[in-house]
């Protein structure tokens, strides 16, 4: 390896987050330390991850928890950051649904602790990303030209559906691709053209589904989507955390140009080694084209022009 890859989907647990961890997150996160992170990326060749943290067990939208759990999450993260220069990236976490205090702790992640970019979920309660409830948010985000790394979780009304399957398994692809549907047909990825949204797993099952999608673009969304559906997607940024194996992959590029596509590893759920593996086996990709799925892409991305204010 040449210690040039950049890891955009990499986990972290502060220990504000570790009470309200799931059994599945418990135990891959079990032994865990930065020391152990820092190890498997020098080992692997990553140079550089940008921390996030995933989602809790219980969801913490009681007044006040969300916010705490962001500012002693994001304060955490901009520690590592500054411990091992180089080394960490921050996505800073959001406390939403609460706009306001989001509005706050947004001012706060790129004006004190000069975060490269912010961290959202799919989902909050029954409101996907594109809810208009959320306008000032990405107002503010757009206004900033943010980079928006957005991780799945589970909708309320999906939660134990098959309770012998974890939810993530199915759950995960599925909040993702609601939540690019919403963002997309409510027209915020018009209205906030600045804002770079970076979805997980290669966009959920949106690849699979896309021309469904381009038909609601060219019919009854017509309206809201001028354009269509696919010159939105094409603007979007895709991580291949999970999905980088040869059919989700070609999916994806069959969809957006690889520029748009990053490397992201879902660490600790999953390795380094073993997502350069699953695209150097699926022959998907020109040796151009890896090298820019691998680190240039998210150079190019995420650069000091990231941190607008």
């Amino acid at each position: 390896m040449s210690g040039k890859l950049i890891d955009v989907h990499h986990h972290v647990a502060p220990p504000t987050w570790i009470p309200g961890a799931t059994v599945e997150q418990a135990r891959a996160f079990r032994g865990w330390s930065v020391a152990k992170a820092l190890e498997e990326m020098d080992r692997s060749g990553v140079a550089t991850a940008y921390a996030s943290i995933t989602v809790l067990g219980e969801r913490f939208d009681a007044p006040g928890a969300a916010q705490r759990m962001a500012r002693e999450s994001n304060d955490y993260m901009a520690g590592l950051r500054a411990e091992h220069p180089g080394r960490f990236g921050l996505f800073a976490t959001m406390p939403l649904p609460d706009v306001e205090a989001t509005l706050a702790e947004i001012a706060y992640a790129y004006d004190t602790l000069n975060a490269e970019g912010i961290g959202l979920f799919t989902s909050y309660g029954e409101r996907y990303l594109g809810n208009a409830s959320f306008d000032p948010v990405f107002a503010e985000l757009n206004r900033r030209h943010a980079v928006v790394f957005v991780h799945p979780t589970v909708a309320p009304c999906c939660e134990g559906i098959q309770p012998w399957l974890p939810a993530a398994q199915i759950e995960y692809g599925t909040d993702t691709t609601r939540a690019i549907a919403e963002y997309v047909f409510s027209g915020s990825s018009q209205r906030y053209p600045a804002v770079r949204m970076i979805w997980s797993h290669a966009g959920g099952t949106m690849p699979f589904l896309v021309q469904r999608f381009i038909n609601t673009g060219n019919g009854s969304m017509k309206a809201k989507t001028p354009n269509g559906f696919l010159p939105e997607a094409e603007k979007f940024f895709y991580d291949t955390a999970q999905v980088a194996s040869r059919g989700a992959m070609l999916a994806l590029r069959t969809i957006v140009p690889t520029s748009q596509i990053l490397f992201g590893t879902d660490y600790p759920f999953r390795t380094v080694d073993g997502t350069v593996e699953l695209l150097a086996q699926g022959a998907v990709f020109a040796p151009h084209e890896m090298r820019e799925i691998l680190y240039g892409n998210a150079a190019a991305l995420i650069t000091p022009a990231s941190r607008q204010v």
